[in-house]
């Protein structure tokens, strides 16, 4: 079993929501088709479908769109 290859995303804070994410990311043009993708479950985070726009995510978590896969790099805690 082989492990999906992913991009590191490297955030400044410790926290980004998915919706920032997205649009981070080069997931999704706007804001606007991010809602729609993750409105209409078409989001995984860390494996799971995840349909809130406001879900916080943190060093480590991936986050899955169309076959694409970004992991998320932030900065170790002060």
């Amino acid at each position: 079993m082989s492990n999906p290859e992913f991009e590191d995303i490297i955030i400044r804070d410790s926290m980004i929501r998915l919706g920032q994410l997205l649009k981070l990311a080069n997931l999704v043009e706007d804001g606007v088709e991010a809602a729609d993708l993750i409105k209409n479950g078409l989001v995984k985070v860390n494996g799971e479908i995840d349909e809130r726009r406001g879900r916080q995510l943190h060093d480590g978590d991936t986050v899955t769109v169309n076959g694409q896969t970004v992991r998320i790099s932030a900065p170790p805690a002060a």
